[in-house]
C-alpha cells in the first residue's frame, strides 16, 4: 500500500482522528479572516504613488526607480482576454474535463524483486549535503538512500543546505516525518538520525574550513554505481565515514539494478511524508477548497472528522491546482520579455548580472526565438488564457501554488479576472494558522505539494523541479495532470491576429494527449518524473 499520507488509509484510527481535530481547529479562525485583506492591500497599492511619488520616478536615465520594475504591465493579449471573459463551456466539456483518469493498465511496483535484507556489517556512514529547493532536495534524498544501499553503508539523515534564493534553514526533521522515513526503509538500509560520538567531528563546518580526506567532492553528475564502488568504498574502508558534497543529481538514471530503481521510488512515494502540522494545514486547505464556507462553518469539527480521509466525497467540490513559479529569479533567468517595459527589462538584466554575472544561456536569443522554442515561462495572464481555453470556467475553484509572484497582485490581475474563485494559502488560512510555516520557503512549498497531490487536476505554468516531481508522483497515483505544450502555446501567443475561437481550438487539439497519460521513461530521463516502467507494473 502506498504510504503517501494524503492518499492512503491511516493505520491507526487515533492518528486519523487527531489529524481531523487539528485541521478542524484551523477552520474556526479562518472564516472571520479570509475576506478582510484584499481591500486594504488594494487601497495601499493605490495610495503609495500619491504619498511617495519619488519612489515611482526614475533615479536616472540608466536605472529604474525603486518600485518601477513591478509597475503593472497592461494585458498583452487583450483580444484573447476579452474572448475568454465571454466564454461558455458545455456540460459535456465540463464532464470530460473533470472526469478522473481511466485505469491505464499500470499499478505501482516499488517492492524489491529479491527479498530486501540488511548487510551483515555496515561499511560505514554516508553523509550527504543537499542544495537547491525542496523538490531538488527531495530527489537528492532518494538518491542518497540508493547510494547507501549500493555501498552497504549506513545513511545519516541528509543535511539540507540553505538555498541562497529561498534562504530557508529548515532541516530534514522540520519538513519530513523522520520516524516514518526510517520505519519504511528499515528492511532496506540502516539509517541514523545523528552520528555516534566517535564521528561527531564530521560536520558541515568541519568540511568548510579545509580539505578533508573524508569528503568526496568530485562525484560527477549522474555518476554510475561503479563510480561509487570504486571511489567512495575505499574512503569508507579507511575512515568509516564519507561525506559527499555536492550531491544533487549525482546518481545516474540508467544502468542501475531494478531493485535500486524501485528503492528510489519507494523513498519518493512512500517514505517521504511531511510532518504532522504540514499535513494538518494541508487537510484544512483542501476541505475549504472542496466545500463551501457556509457548509463547512455549520458542520465544524464533525464535518472535518467525517470527511478527512474519506475516499468517496459525495457532493464535494472539485478544484484544480495551478503551480505558478513566476518569481524574479525565474523571470530573470528565462531572459524573456514579460511586457513590463524598459524599466522591467533593465531590472531583470541587472539581476542577471548580479546573480549569474550575465552568464545566462537564453540571453543570446530574442524573445520571439525563445517563445517559439517553448522556453519562456507562461505569465499569469497566459496560463489563465490556457486554462480558459481548456474549458475551465469562472466558477472553477483554483488553488494558486506559488511562493512570490514577480509584480505581486498587479501581475496576477488578469488571472483573477478569469478565475475569481482563485485561492492560495493566505486567502484560505489565517495568520495564526500559518505561523509555523510563514517565511519558510521549504515549508510553504511542502504545503503546496501536499495540496497539489489531493487536487482533481494539476497544471504548472513552467517546467521545473516542482512540476517534474508532481508529474511523476501523480503519474504513479494515476491522477490527471495537464502538461502545457510550451512550444505550441508560445507560438500561439506570438500570433496577434488570432481570435478566441481559433486559439481555443488549437489549445484543445494540442493538449488531447497531455492530461496524465502514462509516458514510459527514456534514456537519461528522470525516474522521478517518469516512474514507468521501473516503478510501475502492467496490471
Amino acid at each position: 500500500m502506498n504510504a503517501y499520507s494524503g492518499r492512503t488509509r491511516v493505520s491507526s484510527s487515533s492518528k486519523s482522528f487527531s489529524r481531523s481535530v487539528e485541521a478542524s481547529k484551523m477552520t474556526k479562525s479562518y472564516y472571520s479572516y479570509q475576506y478582510q485583506r484584499g481591500a486594504f492591500a488594494g487601497l495601499l497599492v493605490l495610495l503609495l504613488p500619491v504619498f511617495f511619488p519619488s519612489l515611482f520616478t526614475p533615479l536616472g536615465h540608466a536605472s529604474p526607480s525603486v518600485f518601477s520594475e513591478w509597475n503593472a504591465p497592461k494585458p498583452r493579449h487583450m483580444p484573447l482576454l476579452k474572448g475568454a471573459l465571454q466564454r461558455q463551456t458545455s456540460n459535456v466539456q465540463q464532464f470530460d474535463l473533470w472526469s478522473p483518469l481511466a485505469d491505464q493498465g499500470w499499478k505501482p511496483c516499488v517492492e524489491s524483486i529479491e527479498p530486501p535484507a540488511l548487510p551483515r556489517r555496515s561499511e560505514g556512514y554516508i553523509q550527504v549535503f543537499l542544495d537547491g529547493g525542496l523538490n531538488q532536495q527531495r530527489m537528492g534524498i532518494c538518491d542518497a538512500v540508493a547510494v547507501a544501499k549500493i555501498l552497504n553503508a549506513t545513511l545519516v539523515i541528509p543535511h539540507l543546505e540553505v538555498n541562497p534564493v529561498w534562504k530557508d534553514s529548515s532541516t530534514f526533521t522540520e519538513i519530513f516525518d523522520v520516524d516514518h522515513f526510517i520505519e519504511v526503509l528499515k528492511d532496506e538500509i540502516s539509517i541514523v538520525k545523528e552520528l555516534p560520538e566517535d564521528f561527531s567531528w564530521s560536520t558541515r563546518e568541519y568540511y568548510a574550513t579545509a580539505i578533508r580526506a573524508t569528503r568526496i567532492k568530485t562525484a560527477p553528475v549522474h555518476a554510475s554505481a561503479n563510480w561509487y564502488l570504486e571511489n567512495v568504498s575505499p574512503v569508507l574502508q579507511s575512515y568509516g565515514i564519507a561525506a559527499i558534497a555536492p550531491f544533487s543529481h549525482r546518481l545516474a538514471f540508467d544502468n542501475l539494478h531494478m531493485d535500486i530503481q524501485r528503492l528510489r521510488c519507494k523513498v519518493n512515494f512512500q517514505a517521504l511524508i511531511y510532518v504532522s502540522h504540514i499535513r494538518a494545514l494541508g487537510d484544512a486547505l483542501i476541505s475549504r477548497l472542496r466545500y463551501s464556507p457556509n457548509k463547512t462553518a455549520k458542520l465544524g469539527s464533525e464535518f472535518l472528522r467525517q470527511t478527512t480521509g474519506e475516499k468517496d466525497k459525495e457532493g464535494a467540490g472539485k478544484f484544480v491546482v495551478l503551480h505558478l513559479r513566476f518569481d524574479k529569479d525565474m523571470a530573470a533567468h528565462s531572459a524573456c520579455d514579460f511586457g513590463g517595459g524598459k524599466s522591467e527589462k533593465l531590472a531583470l538584466a541587472k539581476y542577471r548580472q548580479v546573480i549569474w554575472q550575465g552568464r545566462v544561456l537564453n540571453s543570446q536569443f530574442t524573445d520571439e526565438e525563445l517563445r517559439n522554442q517553448g522556453r519562456c515561462p507562461l505569465t499569469p495572464e497566459e496560463i489563465g488564457l490556457l486554462l480558459a481555453a481548456l474549458g475551465f470556467d469562472n466558477t472553477t475553484r483554483l488553488y494558486l501554488a506559488s511562493h512570490k509572484v514577480y509584480g505581486g497582485e498587479a501581475r496576477i490581475a488578469a488571472l483573477r479576472m478569469l478565475f475569481p474563485l482563485m485561492e492560495d494559502k493566505k486567502s484560505l488560512a489565517s495568520v495564526e494558522e500559518r505561523a509555523k510555516i510563514e517565511g519558510k520557503a521549504s515549508l510553504l512549498a511542502a504545503v503546496d505539494y501536499y495540496v497539489s497531490m489531493h487536487s482533481d487536476i494539476f497544471i504548472s505554468a513552467s517546467p521545473g523541479n516542482m512540476h517534474n516531481a508532481l508529474v511523476g508522483h501523480r503519474t504513479y497515483e494515476n491522477l490527471k495532470t495537464i502538461r502545457p505544450n510550451m512550444a505550441l502555446v508560445g507560438q500561439l501567443f506570438l500570433n496577434k491576429s488570432m481570435g478566441w475561437s481559433e486559439f481555443q481550438l488549437a489549445v484543445l487539439e494540442g493538449h488531447k494527449n497531455r492530461q496524465g497519460q502514462i509516458r514510459l521513461k527514456k534514456d537519461k530521463q528522470s525516474i522521478y518524473t517518469y516512474p514507468a516502467p521501473h516503478c510501475m507494473c502492467q496490471a
